[in-house]
């Protein structure tokens, strides 16, 4: 019964992801301000993200803060990241925001598709004049007042303790005068089993958006300092789980 579960699972939601993607592509071509169109092509994402989550039935997500958000302000989102299913997961904060990816994704069936439709801002991780150019695009569209999304360990953790974080966003905030609002995922790591693609077990994860944290306090060099902060405020969450 979990083999056909799965395969059903795998082939409606590759179904919903190409149509998501079909969507996007045609409503990114429609003669709207682009700004506009920019927040109806993203916005396709929040029913995607609903339908994924709603299909499987192993899957049990319980999301809080959202009224932390002010989607009149704009952030620099940092998020811990456990798996693939975080990017799903992450538009149930329903807010616009432009991702700050590892190009490789692009090779990702369908995610590659989202990313690209929804031109969000790609990097090649270890080359360092692609990750100045990254954080010049970054802090572009931050002052547009477009949020950006970061993954600051830079790569999924293998345990409940968060990997290091980078320095990029937090550097990035203090010098662009953004809030942070921090989003903690929690139980993703189950929701796509590594080296498999039958799901085995119930999932009960957690998506919470802390209170944002104001950025205009620190200096440049204190950027440790507010990284760590909140590097400690989502580990405490991992723990309490």
């Amino acid at each position: 019964m979990r083999f056909i579960i799965s395969i059903v699972i795998w082939v409606v939601g590759t179904i919903l992801t190409a149509t998501v993607i079909f969507v996007s592509r045609v409503l990114s071509k429609m003669p709207f301000p682009p700004d506009k169109r920019e927040k109806i092509v993203h916005a396709q994402c929040f029913w995607w993200s609903d339908a994924l989550v709603s299909l499987n039935p192993y899957w049990n997500l319980e999301v809080s803060g959202l009224e932390n958000i002010d989607h009149k302000k704009t952030y620099v989102i940092v998020a811990n990241h456990q798996s693939l299913a975080d990017i799903v997961l992450i538009y149930k904060i329903r807010t616009q925001f432009k991702w700050v990816a590892k190009k490789n994704l692009l090779k990702v069936p369908f995610i590659g598709g989202l990313l690209r439709v929804n031109n969000h801002i790609l990097l090649n991780r270890g080359d360092f004049a692609s990750i100045k150019k990254v954080y010049r695009a970054a802090a572009q569209k931050l002052r547009e007042g477009k949020s950006v999304l970061f993954f600051p360990e830079g790569t999924r953790s293998d345990t409940d303790d968060m990997n290091e974080f980078q320095n990029g966003a937090f550097k990035l905030a203090i010098r662009e005068g953004k809030p942070i609002l921090p989003v903690f995922m929690g139980g993703t790591r189950e929701a796509i089993p590594k080296g498999s693609w039958v799901f085995k077990t119930k999932v009960s994860g957690k998506l919470t958006v802390l209170p944002p944290i104001d950025t205009t306090p620190y200096k440049i060099e204190d950027y440790a300092r507010l990284r760590e902060l909140i590097r400690e405020k989502l580990n405490n969450l991992a723990r309490a789980m």
